[in-house]
């Protein structure tokens, strides 16, 4: 009679066990899956930075001295790129497609200002001869029609601030004598790689006639439109979602 091994019998009749994957082959798959999610977010930090720095970025209005162009709790997306960005830390800029042409309403930093960002409407260009008379602005001897332009204060007012203006007159005859105001100054010339700018709410607007010249390399970029507004002034609570100027969303810039 044949005997059977029991041995032999058991591995016949049960399937071997499938043994536990190694604990450091968990830890491998679970490292990759980690690397995977860090280089992905890393990349799209590295674009939005990209974007950031050298193509679009947003600012919010500050004053009101720019209505009724812009309001306050209006944000803009800027054009960085179409003046030429500049890159951080260095003074090298990116290849402009163009520069401010007169009308542009550009983003820059004030030269009182650095660390600050203001909006404003460039109205003269390196080499221009600007007069205001009377509320009236002359470029070059030739009175600007702007329809843009807000006044709504009658008495003109003087401003030591203004003295900068001194130095760049046209025709300094009488230096003693010049004394110029809000609504009445010049004429004065625009210098090499400068620019005048003034803000469309011209009674209420601190811009150029107080402060000076914009440098060519202080401008940031060209808003493009309004992506979210509000009216920050409204007393109801959480204006930023209640007061929303949904009229203003998208609206171009001109």
């Amino acid at each position: 009679m044949a005997t059977v091994d029991p041995s032999q019998q058991t591995s016949r009749e049960q399937p071997a066990a499938r043994p536990a994957p190694p604990v450091q082959g968990r830890l491998a798959a679970f490292g990759r899956w980690t690397w995977d999610w860090i280089r992905s977010l890393a990349i799209a930090l590295i674009l939005f930075l990209g974007v950031r720095t050298f193509v679009i970025e947003a600012f919010r209005t500050p004053t009101a001295s720019m209505e009724s162009t812009l309001l306050v709790g209006d944000f803009l997306l800027v054009n960085k790129a179409v003046y030429g960005a500049q890159v951080p830390g260095t003074p090298v800029r990116l290849p402009a497609f163009g520069e401010p042409e007169r009308g542009d309403v550009i983003v820059f930093t004030p030269p009182h200002e650095p660390r600050k960002n203001y909006v404003k409407r460039v109205v003269g260009l390196p080499g221009d001869t600007l007069f205001m008379r009377d509320k009236v602005l002359f470029v070059n001897g030739v009175p600007q029609s702007e329809p843009y332009a807000r006044h709504g204060d009658p008495l003109d007012a003087h401003s030591a601030a203004m003295q900068w203006q001194l130095g760049h007159l046209v025709a300094p005859a009488d230096l003693a004598r010049y004394r110029p105001s809000r609504d009445n100054w010049g004429p004065l010339r625009v210098p090499q790689a400068r620019y005048f700018v003034l803000g469309d709410n011209r009674d209420d607007s601190k811009d150029s006639r107080y402060w000076g010249f914009v440098a060519q390399e202080a401008v940031k970029g060209r808003p493009i439109f309004v992506y979210y507004s509000f009216d920050p002034l409204a007393l109801s609570q959480l204006p930023w979602l209640t007061e929303i100027r949904w009229n203003r969303i998208g609206g171009s810039i001109d």
